[in-house]
């Protein structure tokens, strides 16, 4: 330990916290709280006798730490959730893929509300049911939805005249005025009662519906309810029932040698109305309980309903300190429960069943997974005579058409998988017009190397041979990135160039080494390319814009950013180019018809 680390650990507070453990490169590696700040974290500076071979690993790599104090463990729960979220450290327990789960959104804060899939989990207002375990299954519910309730799936509200959506009897029109906002409301909260299961209540309105449409002798209308309630009774066959009433999730756990997988029942209104599974990474050498402990963190941080009561496969020491955490997202109490006998036995006993099996599917892939990330990683660093595998790895990539419109790419890869929040592109400046890989290559390296003020990555990777590799390593060692293995990757063959090597290193050709290398150069240059297409795709509709009377510098700015691509302008509506920004009537009709009239 340096002389720092140890001043920090002799002054800490004998109060409840979150403490984040740091690595050389200042990086956050794990997450933890504690009731007493003091004995937890001098804990892990002990004997290491008692310790797993996955905390002795994290020690010998903490050479700082921060804490932060709180007025109670739940505030300390809350924020260690926060934080485990935002910077996702090596040594916690995560859900593989968390973020790409997507969800229904109903934008309930609109008058109209709307319905479709989505990835992003906002405070808006709007209500979310997910997440989904695939985007099929979002899209076959969103469909049923549609085809149950004449929903408006436009997003503009002030068309002069209903679309063809609302002849076919698949809409309201609610655009030009058709319905009011009561009427349509009351057909949104039964959307949302069948989103949440409780299909009971949804065909009990609809049956009242009927029969008073029926006393009216309003047939038709009667008739649509009918088919309606037909539909909804399908849905409801294909829910069994399992309880008798209430909401619960039912949680089961499963484990094997190469993962973790936890499977989540939802119950609602006594029905199982679906189930998912998560894969948990970094579990391999903690116990059950605490990686049960960890999921239903990261989960509930992050979902969109909570049951009244959640039932688990085995008791955990912060059960009482969860269910109180629960209640408080919730608004109301919430019960975290370990049934020993009854159905509620029967749902978990279920769940951990359910879960063994996706564990044994999932067996093979899990094992592909890592020889493709920890195991080419491994290889990769040891190919390449590194000190271990380069966890962090940046490539660049250059992209134009004989100088113009020349874009560079940064790409990131983190434990061999791409890390896209952290993707940059590059307009380049001062090779436009003219060709020169080497002096763009030089100029994006500079962007990202010579202002300072990052962590080095543990390879950076340069898409080209030696020219390249020589312009790079001239900005990047000027920068004073003096320890920083750097390798440039010739387009043929890939061969690869080294520093002070007059010879270029070649892979085994069927290795999962050379296969990480190029799925991070082929995604370099995905990235590039598309931003390259996109820039000149811009400049042509600029070009071709020109040619408009009424269309200056301003509307052609607001056109290109509303739709992005020329193909999208041609297929608009006049109403709909009339509706971006800064737009007329007449302005929008000159597009409209310049379009047609030269046969774009």
């Amino acid at each position: 330990m340096n002389d720092e680390l140890i001043e920090k650990l002799s002054h800490l507070p004998d109060q409840p916290g979150v403490y984040l453990m740091k690595d050389a490169q200042e990086r956050i590696i794990y997450v933890g709280k504690a009731v007493v700040l003091k004995n937890r974290v001098r804990s892990y500076f002990q004997s290491s006798r008692n310790h797993s071979p996955k905390v002795q690993s994290m020690v010998s790599r903490i050479v700082n730490l921060e804490y932060i104090v709180t007025a109670s463990e739940i505030e300390a729960l809350i924020l260690e959730c926060n934080l485990i979220k935002k910077h996702r450290p090596k040594y916690n327990i995560s859900l593989r893929d968390d973020k790409t789960y997507p969800y229904i959104k109903v934008t309930m804060n609109e008058e109209f509300p709307r319905l479709y899939a989505t990835r992003r989990v906002q405070k808006d207002g709007a209500r979310y049911f997910g997440p989904y375990t695939s985007a099929g299954a979002v899209h076959e519910t969103i469909k049923l939805m549609r085809k149950l309730f004449p929903l408006r799936s436009c997003r503009i509200l002030d068309a002069r005249r209903p679309c063809l959506e609302y002849h076919i009897k698949r809409c309201l029109a609610p655009c030009a005025g058709f319905v009011d906002a009561a009427t349509y409301q009351g057909m949104i909260k039964e959307v949302c009662l069948l989103l949440e299961g409780r299909s009971d209540t949804v065909v009990q309105s609809l049956k009242k519906k009927m029969e008073a449409a029926a006393e009216e002798l309003a047939f038709e209308q009667a008739a649509k309810l009918r088919d309606q309630l037909a539909a909804v009774e399908k849905v409801r066959e294909k829910q069994n029932i399992v309880t008798g009433a209430g909401d619960q999730d039912a949680i089961g756990l499963a484990r094997s040698a190469l993962g973790t997988c936890a499977q989540v029942f939802f119950i609602r209104s006594g029905k199982m109305v679906g189930r998912d599974h998560f894969l948990l990474a970094g579990s391999d050498q903690e116990e059950d309980e605490a990686v049960l402990a960890a999921f239903l963190k990261q989960y509930y941080s992050q979902s969109t309903f909570i049951p009244k009561e959640i039932l688990l496969p085995m008791n955990i020491e912060e059960q009482s300190l969860l269910g109180e955490w629960l209640s408080q997202l919730k608004g109301s109490r919430v019960a975290v429960e370990t049934p020993k006998r009854g159905t509620k036995k029967d749902i978990v006993t279920m769940a951990d069943g359910n879960a063994a099996l996706v564990l044994q599917e999932q067996e093979g892939k899990i094992k592909a997974h890592s020889e493709q990330t920890e195991g080419a990683l491994a290889d990769l660093g040891r190919y390449l005579g590194l000190d271990g595998p380069p966890e962090r790895m940046e490539c660049f990539d250059i992209s134009h058409i004989q100088g113009s419109e020349t874009v560079a790419s940064m790409v990131v890869f983190e434990s061999g998988m791409p890390k896209k929040e952290e993707y940059r592109r590059y307009k380049l400046l001062t090779v436009e017009g003219k060709p020169d890989d080497f002096k763009s290559m030089q100029e994006v390296v500079s962007r990202r190397y010579a202002q300072g003020g990052q962590p080095p990555p543990d390879l950076i990777i340069i898409d080209g041979g030696k020219g390249q590799l020589s312009s790079a390593l001239e900005i990047i060692r000027g920068a004073g990135w003096l320890q920083v293995p750097v390798i440039g990757l010739a387009k043929e063959f890939e061969h690869i160039f080294r520093e002070g090597d007059s010879e270029p290193l070649i892979l085994p050709r069927h290795s999962q080494a050379l296969y990480l290398i190029q799925r991070i150069r082929d995604e370099a240059h995905r990235f590039a390319v598309t931003y390259h297409r996109k820039l000149r795709s811009k400049r042509n509709m600029v070009s071709v814009l020109d040619h408009v009377a009424g269309i200056g510098g301003k509307r052609r700015k607001a056109l290109w950013d509303h739709f992005g691509s020329l193909a999208k302008m041609k297929a608009a509506t006049v109403e709909e180019m009339a509706a971006v920004s800064t737009m007329t009537f007449p302005a929008a009709q000159a597009v409209y018809n310049f379009f047609r009239q030269q046969g774009h």
